[in-house]
């Protein structure tokens, strides 16, 4: 294909303000419209009515990553008891649910909290700018449907997109792959018009993507090979919780749910703190659960024993084990070994095997981007994410009025989610009442120890890790994984503290003297 003609770069038009008006003014300005915008949303109404809020979308739909993702079988791997919000009952009966069903849960959520007017879609966010001096953050926008550029300013800047690149999952190189003459597809760009019905599938993968596209696929497929460099834990569970179910008969929708959610959190802790503390004990009884679900005689240790401990990375959950049910019928099986090159017929391995394929999906991880790319500058100077450290795992260091929303990468992500967000409403009810326009996070020893913030050994995240905030060894600044250690923090522990700076705005101040 020839290469593209040269033309020169012109900005998109920026929209001006009315005559003598100045740009839209929000208290609190929601960039994201999926689990955690909404969610954030939703807090933020409830809890401090009185503030003006609106959610940037840069894609034209709500639900973030459950509108996104398309390939087949996409659902979640944590429950939705514990992965949806607390002030929302799960009603389904799949605990781990379908892609549609925690859409469709999304963005009733929205309707019934009457969030839609308050979202505006195809608004990417550029870059922010703090003013100490005015105590506002001026946001650049771009319309993704038009180019056409505006500004809006805000007290408060709230970032829920999570930390995936939504527009680019991460392919790597593969040698030859130009010589393969069928389809190769990623999973967040997955083509409607794929038809893998009768066809020999390879997918390269062993994370949650690929164990989910496996028994997806091989329903219709000729056969579906999960081609991986190095195995993952692979847990089943299962899809629907009978217990849950009951309980929400019997109790009703609220306390049954609230019942079923202190259950769920109290065994996601359990199987972490085993995993941590007793992982050679945790190892065999996977392996034992994985011995039981496979074939006779099947090489378990080759395939589904990681050279790490478990939860060193996340485990891979399959409901009602439909991996493992897919390799029993033969319709799918594993290889473990690593690619040589690319072939017409499929893919040469280094152990000279040749795996053909007619169609090939490369499972192979997203790309980490923090605060969905956007620019913060404050008073001039431009923020270096990796020298800033976060405060309580949702603010950070030396960065005034900007919170953002992480959830735990050990459990349900929600689950963190919903404390974050009531946090963020008591500091600002906080502010209120001591008359403060400005909070600043500042670490007293600026000298403490650091890690990444998402310590975690996934592929991902270490690719990503030089260029994300970090985390001191001690609490504000230590990012707790433990769900009743942030109810203590978050919820329950006050707002004001010595490395948290409250000021008023110069600018007003001096208007009033």
């Amino acid at each position: 294909m020839d290469a593209p003609a040269h033309r020169p770069h012109r900005e998109p038009p920026v929209s001006p303000s009315p005559a003598g008006s100045a740009a839209e003014h929000l208290d609190v300005l929601i960039v994201g419209a999926g689990i955690s915008g909404i969610g954030a949303a939703r807090y933020l109404k409830t809890g401090m009515p009185a503030k003006s809020f609106a959610i940037l979308e840069a894609r034209g739909a709500s639900g973030g990553t459950w509108d996104l993702f398309r390939y087949p079988g996409i659902r979640s791997d944590s429950d939705l008891h514990t992965f949806g919000y607390e002030f929302k009952p799960w009603r389904d009966e799949q605990s781990i649910a379908d892609a549609s069903r925690i859409l469709a849960y999304l963005r009733q959520t929205a309707a019934e909290n009457g969030l839609e007017p308050h979202t505006r879609y195809h608004h990417k966010v550029l870059g922010a700018s703090w003013s100490t001096d005015r105590a506002r953050w001026t946001v650049e926008v771009e319309r993704a449907d038009t180019g056409e550029r505006t500004t809006l300013t805000c007290g408060w800047l709230f970032c829920a997109g999570g930390y995936y690149r939504y527009d680019e999952g991460f392919t790597p190189r593969f040698e030859g792959l130009e010589r393969f003459g069928g389809p190769v597809v990623h999973p967040q760009h997955w083509p409607e018009e794929l038809d893998h019905a009768g066809k020999r599938v390879v997918v390269i993968g062993s994370g949650a993507t690929a164990v989910t596209l496996v028994p997806a696929m091989a329903d219709t497929a000729a056969h579906v090979t999960m081609l991986q460099r190095t195995p993952t834990y692979v847990v089943p569970v299962p899809r629907a919780d009978p217990l849950a179910n009951t309980l929400r008969k019997v109790l009703g929708a609220r306390r049954g749910y609230a019942l079923t959610r202190r259950k769920n959190i109290a065994r996601q802790r359990l199987v972490w703190r085993f995993c941590q503390r007793h992982p050679k004990a945790a190892r065999r009884l996977i392996r034992w659960v994985n011995t039981r679900l496979l074939p006779a005689g099947y090489p378990v240790d080759e395939h589904f024993n990681p050279p790490y401990d478990p939860w060193d990375q996340r485990l891979c959950a399959v409901p009602d084990g439909d991996l493992f049910r897919s390799i029993r019928e033969g319709r799918a099986s594993v290889v473990t070994d690593r690619i040589a090159t690319f072939t017409e017929r499929g893919v040469l391995l280094e152990s000279g095997r040749e795996l053909e394929a007619d169609v090939v999906v490369t499972a192979t991880g997203l790309n980490v981007q923090a605060f969905g790319g956007v620019r913060l500058t404050v008073d001039g100077r431009e923020v270096r994410l990796p020298d800033a450290l976060a405060y309580k795992g949702m603010m950070l260091s030396g960065v005034p009025n900007f919170a953002f929303a992480i959830g735990y990468t050990n459990s349900s992500w929600t689950l963190k989610i919903g404390l974050l967000c009531e946090h963020f409403c008591r500091l600002l009810a906080h502010m209120d009442a001591h008359g403060h326009d400005v909070c600043r996070p500042e670490p007293a020893d600026p000298g403490m120890a650091t890690r990444p913030l998402l310590d975690f050994g996934a592929g991902y995240v270490r690719r990503a890790v030089d260029s994300l905030p970090r985390q001191g060894d001690r609490m504000p600044w230590l990012t707790s994984l433990d769900y009743h250690d942030d109810v203590r923090l978050l919820r329950s522990g006050g707002v004001a503290d010595p490395e948290l700076r409250f000021s008023r705005a110069t600018a007003r101040t001096e208007a009033k003297a």
